[in-house]
């Protein structure tokens, strides 16, 4: 079977979540055609749908079987069951997640890939495709070189990154991202209790964030644990007292940084 390199039949969308909407849009946008919008939930179809300029439905029988490439972007808990229920003679078939290896299709379809942005996304958040790091794995070349020709068109930064080591820069997102995000948000809420706004922390949060990429993160890293200043932790960690989960947090984040930089 010849791949089309051209999309000219248009991508069918499998879900309607964040990262779903985000790369209707961007390929949209890029002049790529979003022939069909699918998602359990008819109305988020719809919603979506009418962004894109697609038709949508909530039926996986109701897809068009003649497109050129058919974008898996729901839950991981979900992708194997879409995959078993995905009737196709035709086109490519790729799925978005980060930490699910390439071979959920290798039963199934003739041509089939990995499409992970790694970003994190808001359907309520704009934001340009164009920085953000796609990363790609096909079955063959000419099907990796069809994913190339797309990411490129929405992102400078592309790249071709297997299952195995795709699942450690996705572990290592957790951390950089979801795992921060929710120190931001303990941190919200010590200071709320004391009629204190989170705006005071956010100019330190953006110079936290923009040291980490001017320069090693390890070599940036400030704070009492970094000193081993037993008398400033142990003060801190009377005040958690009342939060005994936020207090272990603490004491297993301050070991693990002193740590951390003395294992070099």
């Amino acid at each position: 079977m010849t791949i089309n390199t051209g999309f000219e039949n248009g991508i069918v969308i499998l879900g309607a979540g964040n990262v779903a909407t985000h790369l209707s849009i961007a390929s949209k946008q890029a002049g790529f055609p979003i022939k069909c919008v699918y998602s359990k939930t008819i109305k988020a179809a719809k919603e979506l749908a009418l962004k894109v300029d697609s038709q949508y439905t909530d039926d996986l029988r109701g897809i068009p079987l003649e497109a050129d490439l058919y974008i898996i972007a729901v839950k991981d808990e979900i992708i194997e069951l879409i995959v078993d229920d995905l009737k196709l003679d035709y086109g490519t078939v790729v799925h978005t997640a980060g930490s699910i290896s390439i071979d959920i299709f290798k039963k199934k379809f003739q041509n089939y890939g990995v499409f992970y942005p790694l970003q994190t996304f808001s359907k309520s958040r704009e934001i340009s495709f164009e920085n953000i790091p796609i990363c790609i794995e096909a079955n063959n070349e000419l099907l990796e070189n069809k994913l190339l020709s797309l990411a490129s068109n929405l992102s400078k930064r592309v790249y071709k990154i297997d299952s195995e080591k795709r699942k450690s820069l996705h572990l290592a997102a957790v951390f950089a991202c979801n795992f921060s995000n929710h120190m931001f948000s303990i941190a919200q809420e010590i200071i709320k209790h004391s009629g204190i706004s989170f705006d005071l922390l956010k100019p330190l949060i953006k110079e936290t964030a923009q040291k980490a990429i001017d320069q090693e993160p390890l070599n940036a890293q400030t704070g009492p644990a970094i000193r081993n200043d037993e008398n400033v932790i142990l003060k801190h960690l009377e005040m958690l007292k009342d939060s005994p989960d936020f207090k272990k947090i603490y004491r297993f984040v301050s070991d693990s940084i002193f740590n951390l930089k003395n294992i070099e």
